[in-house]
Parts: structure tokens; C-alpha cells; sequence
């Protein structure tokens, strides 16, 4: 797919990829070792959780969650990122991969902000006047594949739903629920990486790329449209997932923008 001219591995994408790697080796013996997780101290919080700390805007990018999460960041940007580098040289590079990165965080961390309002207005309706009515519907709008003993909590109630033992199991849940969203930590270099990616299907749109499932070569622009789209879906329509689809969508944002302002600001683009 990449011509020999690119099979190199130019100087900062082999460094981001030098420092992933180590980043996840440390947090294996930190954990194994110490009992430390790095992924809960690098990793990033929201901005109103105890465990924020501001420099997590950009140690989050250099930790995952594991050896499959690294991997396939890793390779799509040995893949993409050497040849946008030596297009563009390394400085420029450098830039657009933090500008992607740091624009995920913005937009997951204000994609956030939206759920966990939304999450707090629903709790005080719901502790103002509790209900097993209002608590599931707490549950369908803000929990994402909630268990079976939470609905059958919620049956039970229905029988009595003037028990205040009832009504105090399911004040701390939503309060529970609320705390866990807003500690939740955010790892990896997926934002970034999804910027890279749309950098090159703007910069080769008629490049054929092979995809895995199923085999069938498809051109760039296709290949990063079809995968903006998709993310878009997922983040609408499974807010409670474990992937931050709209940090993706928040790389690719970001990267266009600046693509864009490039464009209009040098007469020779690269």
C-alpha cells in the first residue's frame, strides 16, 4: 500500500512509539510490584473528580488499557503517521499530533460534562420525589447494560414504594452512579491516532487501503468517512461504553481544522 520510499520509521513516530510502549511495560511492574496502577494516575479525570490533576491532559495519551489497546494504536500509527511525517518533517508532525490529541480531550472531557449534568438533574428530580418509576428511568438514560439484580431491586419496590429502606438503597446507588462516571479515568492515544488517520485520507483520498473483515481494498476517504460515521453512531447510541467515541470523533475534528488552516495559510502546503 505505501510506497518503499516510506518504510522507514521517522523520528517522533518511532519516539511516541518508544514511549507507549515503555509507558505500559512500567504499568505492568508498577502494578505487579507496587500495587500502583499508572493508568489511575496518568490517566485522565474529569475536571470535577478528586483525582484530576491538570498535567493528566497529557500524560493520558501515552497510557492504554492493555497490550490489544496499545497494539492497534501503535500500529495504525506506524502505519499512517511515518508517512505523514516524512511528508510533512517532524516539527509539523509533532504539532498536529498533540493539537489531535489534546482536541480529543476537549471534546470527550465537554461530552462528559453534558452526561454528568444531565446524570445530576435527573438525580435531584429523583431524589426530590423517589420512585421506582423515576429510578428506572434513571437507570435506562444513564447506565449503560445495568445488571439483573438491579431490576429486580426495582420489583421489588414497585410492591411497596413507600418503604424508605427501598428509597435509601436507591438514593446511594444514583449517587454511586454519578461519583463512578465522574471518576472514571480515560487512557490512550486513540484521539490522536484517529487524527493521523484522517490526515491521511485527506492528504492520499484515492489510496487503496486493504481492510481485515472483510478483505476488500477501499479508498482512504471512503475508509475515514465510513469510520467517522460509525464512531458518530456509537457515541450516540452507547453513551455508557467503555470507548470514548467522541474523543475519535473529537482527533479527527480537530485534525480537519487544522488541515484546513494550514491550507489556507501557505501557499505550498506541505
Amino acid at each position: 500500500m505505501i510506497a518503499g520510499r516510506y518504510g522507514g520509521i521517522p523520528l517522533v513516530v518511532k519516539n511516541i512509539l518508544i514511549i507507549n510502549i515503555m509507558m505500559l511495560l512500567a504499568d505492568f511492574v508498577m502494578s505487579s510490584t507496587f500495587d500502583v496502577q499508572l493508568t489511575r494516575v496518568l490517566g485522565l479525570y474529569y475536571f470535577e473528580s478528586e483525582y484530576f490533576r491538570p498535567y493528566q491532559i497529557i500524560t493520558h495519551m501515552f497510557m492504554h488499557g492493555g497490550l490489544a489497546h496499545l497494539f492497534f494504536n501503535m500500529f495504525a500509527l506506524w502505519m499512517f503517521g511515518r508517512v505523514l511525517e516524512t511528508v510533512w518533517g517532524s516539527k509539523r508532525f509533532l504539532v498536529y499530533y498533540f493539537v489531535t490529541g489534546l482536541g480529543a480531550a476537549v471534546l470527550h472531557t465537554f461530552v462528559n460534562y453534558l452526561e454528568i449534568s444531565s446524570m445530576m438533574n435527573a438525580a435531584k428530580a429523583f431524589i426530590n420525589t423517589p420512585s421506582p418509576d423515576l429510578f428506572q428511568a434513571f437507570i435506562n438514560d444513564h447506565i449503560a447494560r445495568p445488571n439483573r439484580q438491579v431490576y429486580d431491586f426495582i420489583t421489588s419496590w414497585s410492591y411497596d414504594p413507600d418503604n424508605q429502606s427501598y428509597i435509601s438503597q436507591a438514593v446511594t446507588m444514583v449517587e454511586n452512579s454519578i461519583r463512578h462516571k465522574i471518576n472514571i479515568p480515560t487512557v490512550g492515544a486513540s484521539g490522536a491516532v484517529f487524527g493521523v488517520l484522517l490526515a491521511f485520507g485527506m492528504l492520499f483520498p484515492n489510496t487503496k487501503l486493504m481492510l481485515l473483515f472483510p478483505p476488500i481494498p477501499i479508498k482512504a476517504k471512503y475508509f475515514v468517512i465510513a469510520y467517522g460515521c460509525i464512531e458518530l453512531y456509537l457515541g450516540l447510541t452507547r453513551p455508557g461504553s467503555n470507548i470514548a467515541h467522541f474523543a475519535h470523533l473529537g482527533g479527527m475534528i480537530f485534525g480537519f481544522i487544522l488541515i484546513k488552516y494550514w491550507q489556507k495559510n501557505a501557499r505550498d502546503f506541505y
